[in-house]
C-alpha cells in the first residue's frame, strides 16, 4: 500500500500578515500571554524537556560580536519545536536587516517528518513581549502607570504592546542612545495610542514604575543604567543580555532585588544572573507563576525579571501561531524530504520513480 508523502507547511511575512488582519494583535498578543501563563504552570520537565541555548559567538573584529544559536523544546510522544536565531548588532548599519534574524521549525517525533517551517522574527518579538508582560503581572506593583523603555529598537516595540496588555499605561518614557531611534520609536508605536515621550534617562529611571531594557549594548559596555534613583518598587525587565559578559543592569541593583530568571541555567551563563552567586538568584518565573502568594511582598520592593530568552516561550507562540494559519487555511504546503517511493531506495528521487518526483506547492487548506 502507498501511503501519500507528509508535506511541510511554510508560513512567511504574507501568511502572518494575514493571520494578524484575521485575528486582531491585541486578541493574540492577549492569547499568547494567557496562553504562556498556564504553560508555566503547568510546566513539567517530564512532558516538555527544555534544554539551554547553544550555538557559535560570531567575531567580527574590530566590530562588536553576535551569535547564532538554536533552542530547541520536546514535548515528549508529540513534536520538537527549535528555534535557531541569530543576533547581530552589525546587521542594522551593514545591510538594513533586523538585528535578530529568526526561523522555528517544528518536527513530529513520531516520524522524524518537519511539520513545519516560519518566520521567527515576529514570533520572537511577540514571544518575548509576553514573557515580560507575564512576569511584570506577578512581580510589578499592580498599580503600575509609567513605563520606561531603554533602548528604542525593535524589541521595545513588543515589549509596550504586551504590557499595555496588562497595565493601564499613563505615560511611556523612552530613551534610546541614538536620538533618531527614540523619535522613530514614538511613530512605530502610534498605533496603541499612548503617551510615548523620548526623555533624558535619569528623569526615565526617576519615575518609571515598571522599567525594560532591550539594548544591543556589547559584553563589557553596561550597564545602561545607574539603579541609584529607581523607584522604591520598580519592577525590571531586563532582555538584552544574551551572551557571556553582556549585562545591562548595575550589580548593587540586582543585589538588593528579586531577581527571577526564565531559565536559571542559561541565565547563569548568558544574562544578569552571570553577575551573581547562585545563592543571590532567586526563583525562575514558572515557580513564582505556580506560587504566587509566596512572592506577593516583593511587588512594593525592587525585582528584576531576566530575560533571556526561553524555548518554552518559543514552543507556546509557534503552537499558537499554526493553530490560527491551520485554522485559516494560510501558508503553502510543499514536499521538502524524499519521503516517496520505496523507503529502501534512498537513490528513487535522482532516478525520478514516481515516489520520489517532486510536486509544485500549493497552498494549505483549513482540512
Amino acid at each position: 500500500m502507498t501511503h501519500p508523502a507528509p508535506r511541510t507547511l511554510l508560513l512567511g511575512p504574507p501568511d502572518l500578515r494575514a493571520l494578524v488582519e484575521g485575528v486582531g494583535l491585541d486578541v493574540l498578543m492577549d492569547e499568547l500571554i494567557q496562553a504562556l501563563t498556564v504553560a508555566l504552570r503547568e510546566f513539567d520537565e517530564s512532558v516538555l524537556q527544555v534544554p539551554k541555548r547553544e550555538g557559535f559567538q560570531v567575531v567580527s573584529e574590530p566590530r562588536p560580536s553576535g551569535t547564532i544559536g538554536w533552542m530547541p523544546a520536546l514535548r515528549r510522544g508529540d513534536s520538537l519545536t527549535v528555534r535557531v536565531s541569530s543576533s547581530l548588532p552589525t546587521n542594522r548599519g551593514d545591510s538594513g536587516l533586523p538585528t535578530l534574524v529568526a526561523t522555528h521549525s517544528v518536527y513530529d517525533v513520531k516520524t522524524g517528518h518537519l511539520v513545519a517551517v516560519m518566520d521567527g522574527v515576529f514570533a520572537t518579538a511577540l514571544r518575548t513581549g509576553a514573557a515580560s508582560a507575564v512576569a511584570s503581572r506577578y512581580l510589578a506593583s499592580p498599580d503600575s502607570r509609567v513605563l520606561g523603555l531603554v533602548g528604542c529598537g525593535a524589541q521595545a516595540v513588543s515589549q509596550l504592546h504586551a504590557l499595555s496588555r496588562v497595565f493601564r499605561l499613563d505615560q511611556v518614557l523612552v530613551h534610546d542612545i541614538d536620538a533618531d531611534a527614540a523619535r522613530s520609536f514614538v511613530r512605530r508605536v502610534a498605533f496603541l495610542g499612548l503617551d510615548v515621550r523620548p526623555t533624558l534617562l535619569p528623569d526615565l529611571e526617576t519615575r518609571a514604575d515598571i522599567l525594560c531594557t532591550a539594548t544591543t549594548v556589547s559584553p563589557g559596555a553596561g550597564p545602561v543604567i545607574s539603579g541609584h534613583a529607581l523607584q522604591p518598587h520598580a519592577h525590571v525587565n531586563a532582555v538584552g543580555a544574551d551572551q557571556p559578559g553582556k549585562a545591562e543592569l548595575p550589580l548593587a541593583l540586582l543585589r538588593r532585588s528579586l531577581v527571577v530568571p526564565d531559565f536559571p541555567a542559561q541565565a547563569r551563563l548568558e544574562g544578569e544572573c552571570q553577575q551573581l552567586h547562585p545563592d543571590q538568584i532567586g526563583p525562575d518565573l514558572a515557580t513564582v507563576v505556580q506560587q504566587p502568594e509566596e512572592f506577593e511582598g516583593w511587588r512594593e520592593r525592587n525585582t528584576v525579571f531576566d530575560s533571556t530568552g526561553h524555548a518554552l516561550e518559543d514552543h507556546v507562540v509557534t503552537r499558537l501561531l499554526l493553530e490560527h494559519a491551520r485554522r485559516m487555511g494560510l501558508g503553502t504546503l510543499v514536499a521538502l524530504e524524499s519521503l516517496g517511493g520505496d523507503p529502501l531506495d534512498p537513490y528513487a528521487l535522482v532516478r525520478g520513480d514516481a515516489g520520489g518526483r517532486t510536486e509544485s506547492p500549493r497552498r494549505a487548506t483549513g482540512t
